[in-house]
């Protein structure tokens, strides 16, 4: 039985200011900009959006809130980490409703989200424990040892594909590592974010997590004022690099999880049932394709393509429909802005005129229904494929598919490692000596064999190349928080 839904109305957040300091706050220029529903195009809200004299008051607030919040006895954090975890799950559906209502996404889907931010609050949570230094024998006259500290104020910088899951995922490390928080949520979808907010206000001190809607001013000052200790970014390869050049000049680290062009890797011995499944679900079609780690370049041997590809087109028609995004039945919702559509059926054009052959979908779908004025694509898978064409190159981060037919597996391994990304990779065969040779020579950081899309608690995820810098999702996580005291005492009589 699917679970009841509250209603939207219920489930809105009562406030729409900027939360730092323990407190709501109006935006100092009195900006407040419309946020839409994709699922129809309409106006939700208009949302405080904050600018660099906003920005610096949080952060000033927060590195305020930073030395209480690191002196705060381990079992006090694990408290309230575990307790954000069980706000979460009390939450969970009207904050899938939001997320749905906010970005698109079906509701069925996005029901997981907030439950997986909760299983990265406990999770921490249980290794906090683990943040502690070494002693260091040296010699009887001198006593080594090291501190594991916390950086200070954190900023994240979070995708809307997943608004929940990120903004609340993300706290989660820097927190259990004694830093503090501030959130920018997606520009285009904010309206989860601050309902989360709402709901953590009783949770963590005043100025230990804020959250700050805003654009590129705003993440102009997190990533370059003197008291953030470290930026990270959920986002595109440009804003990355954009991001990076802004925290040079206070030598501040980062962790960037970007773009991907990721490849599917089919060899003839597959399991054609699974790679039918694979292919269909790591398009990530659920959410039109808007997932950094869609596998949205599938590498067919010429053995299997064709059949493969009939099964393909069969599935996708029967698993993936738009519809109304906070209706449990919609199983495909739409992207995020007018913008995206216009972007992404500028693609499906540019295949059609470089000579690809559109086996499937590319267009928006019959909107004169339930749909209407939604910013609705169809499924689109591309074959032919060639490697210097644009779909081919390029994150499209819509719902667009490109095959490759291969036969020669060196040359089908030059075209996988060709693009300046390396986030994923799903490699398909029974053998396992083949798939462990596969695995030592795509560049990519997160591999997957007989399986797709699937990420693991505990397990390092990130990217290599131009995909990103740092490991999330694991110890790696937490510890890139904290930075090493060594401390040196000499003991000699």
């Amino acid at each position: 039985m699917a679970p009841s839904l509250p209603s939207i109305e219920e489930s809105l957040p009562k406030q729409k200011d900027l939360y730092y300091g323990g407190g709501w706050h109006k935006p100092k220029s009195g900006e407040y900009r419309e946020t839409f529903n994709p699922g129809n195009g309409q106006v939700i809200d208009k949302i405080s959006h904050a600018g660099a004299e906003d920005t610096v008051a949080a952060i000033e607030a927060a590195d305020k809130a930073f030395a209480t919040w690191r002196a705060t006895p381990q079992q006090q954090r694990i408290a309230a980490l575990r307790k954000a975890a069980t706000v979460l799950r009390e939450h969970a559906a009207e904050l899938a409703l939001l997320d749905a209502y906010n970005t698109g996404n079906p509701v069925a889907e996005m029901l997981a989200d907030a439950n997986v931010a909760a299983a990265f609050f406990d999770y921490f949570a249980g290794l906090v424990p683990m943040l502690k230094g070494e002693t260091i024998p040296s010699a009887d006259d001198h006593f080594h040892y090291t501190l594991r500290e916390p950086l200070g104020v954190v900023a994240r910088i979070v995708a809307f594909n997943h608004p929940v899951m990120f903004a609340a995922g993300k706290m989660a490390a820097p927190l259990a590592a004694g830093n503090t928080v501030i959130i920018k949520p997606p520009e285009q979808a904010p309206i989860s974010c601050l309902r989360l907010a709402e709901i953590f206000a009783d949770v963590f001190p005043p100025g230990v997590i804020s959250i700050l809607p805003g654009g590129v001013e705003c993440g102009k000052v997190l990533s370059s004022h003197p008291l953030v200790r470290k930026v990270t970014l959920i986002g595109s390869i440009p804003t990355g690099k954009a991001i990076a050049r802004s925290a040079a000049d206070t030598l501040k680290p980062t962790l960037f999880e970007l773009g991907g062009k990721n490849a599917l890797i089919a060899f003839p011995d597959a399991d054609l049932d699974k790679l039918v499944v694979g292919i269909s679900r790591g398009m990530n079609f659920t959410w039109a394709g808007q997932s950094c780690g869609s596998t949205s370049r599938v590498f067919l041997h010429e053995l299997i393509h064709d059949e493969v590809l009939d099964k393909v087109v069969d599935y996708v028609k029967n698993n993936f429909k738009p519809g109304i995004p906070t209706e449990m039945a919609t199983t495909m919702g739409p992207v995020i802005s007018k913008a995206a559509e216009e972007r992404v059926l500028s693609y499906i054009e540019s295949g059609k005129k470089e000579g690809a052959k559109l086996l499937y979908g590319g267009q928006k779908p019959d909107d004169s229904g339930k749909i209407k004025g939604g910013y609705f694509i169809e499924p689109t898978i591309f074959t032919d494929v060639k490697e210097d064409m644009k779909i081919a190159r390029e994150e499209i981060f819509g719902p667009v598919m490109s095959v490759f037919k291969w036969s020669d597996e060196n040359e089908m391994l030059r075209q996988v490692n060709s693009t300046e990304y390396g986030l994923t990779c799903s490699i398909y065969t029974k053998d396992i000596a083949i798939a462990q040779d596969i695995v030592r020579k795509v560049e990519a950081g997160y591999v997957w064999v007989s399986q797709v899309g699937r990420h693991f608690l505990g397990v390092p995820f990130g990217g290599y190349k131009e995909s990103g810098g740092g490991r999330e999702e694991s110890i790696d996580e937490m510890f890139s928080f904290t930075q090493t005291k060594t401390v040196s005492i000499s003991i000699a009589r």
